[in-house]
């Protein structure tokens, strides 16, 4: 069966989100041979991002152009976007699973009269609507949902699917179906932004390697083996609550249930003994990596590859190995 799939492209300076190129995997396979992916994207840069969405290989994109999408809440594109993906046939509706494709799944579902699923990590067309798969329990489960209907909006776990790349194609831009947005949406407009203290490297929310250190580093001056892991591998650097409680890191790098909730490709856990308030915060990741000197710590029961061992004695031999093979 072939479908045309719309993509809500979310901005990321002039370009596109890694979550959106993820999308765009996601829509070409709901499309199937004969469909067609088509791109949106609103704001003043939208010709920047168009050209994004060609180079994933997604030639012909709708922008909604008007600068006051740049500084309103994600939820003021639901109409324009359900009004773009009613224009091209669009039967299916994908975002990335940020917090941008999360605030304006439920909002765009309701413009476009469509039912909707957050945090998909797959998705298919069947006779009565469309099958999804969902991680649940803080991804200590899978549940499927049967979503009756014509039209579905889906914002795609994190990770959960490689991101698209090209072959760049042509691009072939219009605009947008005017829409009127009720000022009432676009009142709460963001008027600056303010960096949050992190760590080196890539940012937790979109890490695809996120090494994390808990109260087993210590003291404060130990976490830079932690940081030393974390550049070895290109990887984004996470705290446990304790580390952040003591004040070792700032609250913005805790991973866990009051913290962050990461899925990366790899967690690395080291000297975090895997309390449920943690386990909760990364424990759908796809491959959980633990050192800790306890071999009963709760982290073991949940990772895929355990050392039980000294950190202080591991984390410098893993770190040196891993730069040699990587020949940094």
């Amino acid at each position: 069966m072939s479908e045309t799939v719309l993509v809500v492209g979310e901005p990321d300076g002039s370009a596109l989100a890694e979550a959106t190129l993820e999308a765009v995997g996601v829509a070409r396979k709901l499309a199937g041979p004969d469909g067609a992916v088509v791109g949106f994207v609103g704001g003043s840069d939208g010709a920047s991002r168009a050209a994004a969405f060609a180079g994933a290989g997604v030639g012909r994109v709708l922008l909604a152009g008007d600068p006051k999408f740049d500084r309103a809440p994600p939820a003021t594109l639901a109409r324009p976007a359900a009004a773009a993906a009613e224009a091209v046939g669009a039967a299916a509706i994908v975002l990335g699973g940020t917090t941008f494709g999360r605030d304006l799944a439920g909002s765009l579902a309701v413009a476009f009269g469509a039912t909707a699923a957050n945090g998909v990590i797959d998705v298919e067309r069947i006779p009565e609507g469309w099958r999804v798969r969902r991680a649940v329990f803080g991804g200590r489960a899978t549940e499927e949902r049967h979503l009756e209907g014509g039209k579905v909006v889906v914002s795609v776990r994190p990770h959960a699917f490689p991101a698209a790349t090209g072959p760049a194609v042509p691009l072939a831009s219009e605009p947008a179906p005017a829409k009127e947005v009720p000022g009432a949406l676009v009142a709460p407009a963001r008027t600056a932004v303010a960096a949050t203290a992190q760590g080196s490297g890539p940012s937790l929310a979109d890490a695809a390697i996120v090494v994390s250190g808990g109260r087993g580093v210590r003291a404060p001056e130990n976490f830079r083996l932690i940081d030393e892991l974390a550049a070895s591998l290109g990887a984004a650097v996470g705290a446990s609550r304790a580390v952040t409680d003591a004040g070792w890191k700032p609250a913005s790098m805790q991973v866990g249930q009051t913290g962050r909730t990461v899925s990366p490709q790899l967690y690395i856990a080291v000297g975090i003994s895997g309390a449920i308030q943690h386990l909760i915060g990364m424990v759908s990741s796809r491959v959980i990596v633990a050192v800790n000197n306890d071999p009963t710590a709760p982290i073991f029961r949940v990772a895929d590859y355990g050392i039980a061992a000294d950190l202080f004695e591991i984390v410098p031999v893993l770190t040196a190995e891993i730069r040699r093979v990587r020949g940094k």
